[in-house]
């Protein structure tokens, strides 16, 4: 552990850096501590600060960087998040209050909000839905042979798909099956309504139609939908503006990485407490290059019985600590009460 005048040092020289983008000399620093200390002190503690590898110098100027050691230690030790201003907190309530038809829509759109607010790239993803149950399906004509396929759970996710019947499909029997389907499969978990349409429902289906294949597969479609995990980004072009020194082709395989929505997910969501605000450095986030001079700040939001979703935000190891993780704990709570909101208002009429 350092001395009590070495932490603040520490301190002063991660926020003057994540403010400015300069290197830090001890002159700079004379005012910023809380306590007198003369210059030639705070050159040694420095020294001692870059010997323990919490602090670099760069090129041959005498100011010192924070290393990813020093963002570390800044993380565990000194930092203080920044109450959100009554601003963001506006924003984050305005934009998260207007009306939406699709829980879908909210998480989207609040991964856009998350990033605008922080300058960085933000990342949503919704509530699981481990425990959702079927609530209902039904087909809607469209004409021309088109039949849209609606499917309800009770947690409110509504999904939906278009497809094509064949002309001589018999359009009784397609209710017939629909009926069977609702009958059979209305409140049971999407897990299980998985297994048996796995099992016994191609077998049901087949007394009605005589090639069922189709509609299972529009139906398992749907249903795919409705049961994995949603995953949204917004803010990608912030990444440009942090890019740094990173080549050309480091730009590429961090986008490439962004649009690999499953690893990217498993990378947000691995090693999270569930309780409080993460945040992992350099080759803390994911085995591998490409996120080395970035930092990663999640959060777990709870909404009650219909489960927990992630929120998170990418940006460079010189971030705003203090302000933007400020601003992830205020938005999770404000997007939990809004999903709230939209469950009780949309499916209980409360």
């Amino acid at each position: 552990m350092l001395t009590q005048r070495q932490e603040a040092i520490l301190q002063a020289i991660v926020r003057q850096y994540t403010d400015t983008g300069q290197p830090v000399g001890s002159k700079g620093l004379v005012d910023k501590l809380p306590m007198k200390v003369s210059s030639a002190t705070i050159r040694n503690e420095m020294a001692f600060l870059e010997h323990e590898g919490l602090v670099v110098k760069e090129h041959s100027s005498s100011g010192r960087v924070p290393s990813k050691k020093g963002y570390r230690y800044y993380v565990d030790h000194l930092l203080d998040p920044n109450s959100v201003s009554n601003n963001d907190l506006v924003v984050i309530q305005n934009s998260l209050g207007t009306n939406f038809a699709k829980l879908d829509e909210i998480i989207s759109h609040s991964a856009d909000i998350l990033s605008q607010l922080t300058s960085l790239t933000a990342f949503t993803i919704k509530p699981e839905q481990k425990d959702a149950r079927l609530s209902g399906f039904r087909l809607v004509p469209l004409g021309n042979q088109k039949v849209i396929g609606i499917l309800v759970t009770d947690t409110g996710e509504v999904e939906n798909q278009t497809f094509r019947i064949p002309r001589d499909m018999d359009t009784e029997a397609l209710e017939a099956v629909v009926r069977m389907i609702n009958d059979e499969l209305n409140g049971k978990r999407l897990v299980e309504v998985v297994q048996r349409l796995n099992t016994d429902i191609p077998v049901q289906v087949h007394r009605y139609l005589e090639s069922p294949e189709g509609f299972l597969d529009v139906f398992d479609s749907i249903l795919s939908q409705a049961e994995r995990e949603r995953f949204f980004v917004g803010g990608r072009l912030n990444l440009m503006g942090i890019a740094g020194k990173q080549s050309p082709s480091e730009m590429k395989a961090l986008y490439e990485l962004l649009d690999t929505s499953d690893r990217i997910s498993r990378i947000i969501d691995s090693d999270n407490d569930g309780s409080g605000i993460n945040v992992r450095i350099g080759n803390e986030i994911a085995n591998s290059d490409v996120l080395n001079n970035y930092s990663l700040i999640t959060a777990k939001y709870d909404v009650d019985q219909y489960g927990e979703g992630i929120i998170a935000v990418l940006g460079p190891t010189a971030m705003p600590y203090s302000r933007t993780i400020g601003i992830v704990d205020a938005f999770r709570k404000e997007l939990a009460k809004r999903l709230l909101d939209y469950y009780h208002h949309y499916y209980y009429g409360s």
